[in-house]
């Protein structure tokens, strides 16, 4: 049977039907359930682009406090629980663009990026130390459970080096601290690739911006 759901607005109400909408010669575009999804996902980009700007426009105008902004950008990237949530890449990409179009120095941008690169990841793996499994019933973690089995999976298959090269990947670069920690990894082996991989990121992410831009100028 099929099954419709209601939704009002004012006093007008209406079905929410997941039957396709037909388009020309009966062939079907979408389902209406679809097209609220589609609506909602929209508007959490848009929600997204506009705190985007927002930083970005601060960085613009208030030059003194793009070192600390880009500190907590990176340190929140890189920080389990907040990396979820935090649309941090996307604004670090554009800050290296303004380094090179606004003339801001670049190595106390890139110093504040690895620093607080480095520190996201070291109090990850604290967590993972000290609260070992318990960090998959955590919330964000919790409704992405899945994440901390492919990272273990690719901690066992790669060992330290899952740690310098999980940085680099979006989907592994919040929980591989976590999993190190988890898995109890040496702390020296750890915080070599912690260093490394750090310093290497904040280059890959602020660099071809600043000097793309100077290089235009």
């Amino acid at each position: 049977m099929h099954r419709s759901r209601v939704r009002a607005v004012g006093i007008a109400a209406w079905p929410l039907s997941d039957q396709p909408i037909l388009g020309q010669m009966g062939r079907p575009v979408a389902s209406e359930t679809h097209l609220v999804h589609r609506s909602r996902w929209t508007k959490r980009e848009a929600t997204i682009g506009s705190f985007v700007d927002i930083v970005l426009d601060f960085v613009r105008n208030h030059q003194a406090w793009a070192a600390p902004i880009v500190f907590v950008l990176a340190f929140g990237e890189s920080l389990a629980f907040i990396s979820l949530l935090l649309p941090a890449t996307a604004i670090l990409f554009a800050t290296g663009g303004l380094i090179g179009a606004a003339g801001i120095p670049f190595w106390p941008i890139w110093s504040a990026a690895a620093v607080g690169a480095f520190l996201g990841d070291w109090v990850s793996y604290w967590f993972g130390i000290h609260y070992h499994r318990q960090i998959a019933h955590m919330w964000p973690l919790s409704r992405n459970p899945q994440m901390l089995e492919r990272g273990e999976a690719f901690f066992r298959r790669w060992g330290t080096a899952s740690v310098f090269f999980g940085r680099f990947f979006g989907p592994l670069r919040c929980v591989m601290p976590l999993v190190a920690g988890i898995c109890e990894m040496p702390k020296l082996a750890f915080q070599v690739a912690n260093v490394t991989s750090a310093i290497v990121w904040a280059t890959g992410i602020l660099l071809p911006g600043a000097f793309g831009m100077a290089w235009l100028r």
